[in-house]
């Protein structure tokens, strides 16, 4: 029901201020500019879905030769200790413990095509282990939390677009650091809320030993990266992309001819899942863009910003990070969205200036709230989120006071 209470607010809370702007304020366009948008995001979303077509039978038909030869539950036995502890509901070496770790592994590198048909397959095997089929359990929404915590060893698409604008940064990576420290701590925000709502103990010595040994590993490859230029974290990053997909693909092939299964077959029938899903998916992804984009079009954002603005000028405070605040408002509800705000941001101050790269600490900080809700939990048809978007929306939070604190930290 929480799902259903925030998607009518949206509604509510923007057809308010577009009737206010149109009845007294005289804003003729503001509801042909509502209807626009909404055939649009509903346009939008069934693109979206189509184009997970191909990627989610490419990715689908490779997971079920990588599962008739064993290597899922391979890695599901080499990281049971640790995912046993975390998800105590999912039995040891079931293959979504595999499958979650794939996830994680291929968003710590950036790469959202594999991420998604992955954490997708994960939640199919996830929702297997439910026993109440429309309602998400503990170990989906931890999942879940987890995903969009949003870690992430390169920002490759946010240096890549500081590079690239008019005026480019003078040095793109220079928002790497702080993107990694913020991601880092939003994950461990994400993992701290979920174990105190599900009653996790932390301070086990497999998850403490986990945690502080990823930590030390994630610290070491930072440490690292901050000692390459622009070209060769560009060059390190695509090289270590690419070659992890075409090492996993290698290695499901080298499996299933070691099994001798029939890995064509095997291939095929994994890839036919793609369509279903992506078609599973298309009402749930539709609904949350169009309530999205009636929220940005109506004008919401800004009046949301003037108030933050007005508050945070009350307590005497410095107020420069405000102007970067609409990337940040925007990132849970729409990638696109925000990417579009921190390029405004870059564009208005400055590629350099504190404004444009806090916007892109902002924009590497999480993942899609709202978009991941739609999918994952479309893809399984769970209607009941339970606590999800409320404990992911609270790791969004302290994701954005650690930007804003570390933002100026770096570079005020």
């Amino acid at each position: 029901m929480t799902l259903t209470y925030i998607w009518m607010a949206f509604f509510l809370l923007a057809f308010a201020v577009a009737f206010v702007k149109w009845a007294f304020l005289g804003d003729q366009q503001i509801l042909p500019a509502l209807v626009e948008g909404i055939f649009k995001a509903a346009n939008d979303g069934f693109d979206i879905s189509l184009k997970l077509v191909g990627v989610m039978a490419l990715f689908l038909g490779f997971m079920s030769i990588g599962e008739k030869a064993g290597a899922i539950r391979f890695l599901s036995r080499s990281v049971s200790p640790f995912f046993s502890k975390l998800f105590p509901d999912i039995p040891k070496n079931h293959p979504a413990t595999g499958q979650m770790m794939m996830n994680f592994s291929a968003n710590l590198l950036g790469l959202d095509n594999a991420a998604t048909p992955f954490g997708i397959k994960a939640m199919q095997s996830l929702q297997e282990l439910n026993p109440n089929k429309d309602t998400a359990s503990n170990a989906q929404i931890m999942f879940m939390a987890l995903h969009a915590s949003g870690l992430t060893l390169i920002p490759v698409s946010i240096i890549a677009m500081r590079a690239s604008m008019k005026i480019p940064a003078a040095n793109p990576t220079d928002i790497f650091v702080p993107c990694m420290i913020v991601t880092f701590v939003a994950t461990l925000a994400a993992l701290t809320i979920m174990s105190f709502k599900q009653k996790i103990n932390l301070l086990q010595p497999v998850l403490l030993g986990w945690i502080l040994g990823l930590s030390a590993v994630i610290g070491l490859l930072v440490w690292y990266l901050t000692t390459l230029d622009k070209q060769n974290l560009q060059l390190f990053s695509n090289t270590l992309s690419s070659g992890l997909i075409l090492l996993i693909f290698l290695l499901f092939l080298l499996g299933g001819l070691r099994k001798k299964i029939n890995m064509f077959d095997a291939f095929v029938d994994g890839a036919k899942g793609g369509f279903e899903v992506a078609i599973r998916i298309i009402p749930y992804l539709i609904a949350m863009l169009i309530a999205i984009s009636v929220l940005r079009n109506s004008g919401v954002f800004t009046y949301l910003i003037d108030g933050l603005r007005y508050l945070f000028g009350l307590t005497g405070m410095n107020t420069d990070f405000v102007e970067a605040l609409p990337t940040a408002l925007m990132k849970p509800l729409s990638g696109a969205g925000a990417r579009g705000m921190m390029v405004t941001a870059m564009e208005t101050y400055g590629t350099d200036s504190f404004v444009g790269r806090l916007s892109c600490i902002f924009q590497g900080t999480s993942d899609t709230t709202f978009y991941v809700i739609a999918v994952y939990f479309g893809a399984v048809s769970v209607k009941n989120t339970r606590y999800a978007i409320p404990a992911m929306l609270l790791a969004d939070l302290a994701g954005i006071i650690t930007a804003i604190f570390v933002g100026y930290l770096f570079f005020h």
